[in-house]
């Protein structure tokens, strides 16, 4: 059982972790050939699938999360993707000095956004979400 703060720190945390994904997923629908350029830039394996996939997360998928629908579920796939983006694109290890630190930092940052995405598969959405709502995913 939490308390009324308790699931308004769950609220804050859900809309936190999703804006990030909503933001870019939003500019990778606007700009979806810059997305597969982007892809192919960085020999991203079937570059048009590896974009389409990467809108469907940070569109639909985060948008679910931040309403908190079907939480508990969504946030598996979610630090997944998170985690799977860094191993691509974050690759600090293989940098040379000028973009290691950058990378480094951007690997770290996304590992951490995978850590507030297992805690939301343990906590679920919370009081103020529509998993609450209908009695989705009970606590």
């Amino acid at each position: 059982m939490t308390s009324g703060i308790d699931d308004w720190v769950i609220l804050l945390g859900r809309l936190s972790l999703a804006a990030l994904f909503l933001i870019f997923g939003w500019r990778k629908l606007r700009d979806f050939s810059g997305t597969v350029d982007q892809m192919m830039q960085d020999r991203v394996p079937a570059p048009a699938l590896a974009a389409a996939l990467a809108t469907f997360i940070e569109l639909p998928v985060a948008f679910s999360v931040a309403i908190g629908v079907f939480t508990r579920p969504l946030a598996v796939p979610m630090a997944a993707y998170t985690l799977g983006t860094s191993l691509i694109e974050h690759r600090y290890w293989t940098k040379g000095k000028a973009d290691k630190i950058a990378s480094l930092e951007n690997f770290y940052k996304n590992l951490c956004i995978v850590g507030g995405f297992l805690l939301l598969f343990v906590t679920g959405a919370g009081k103020y979400s529509i998993d609450a709502l209908y009695n989705i995913a009970a606590r």
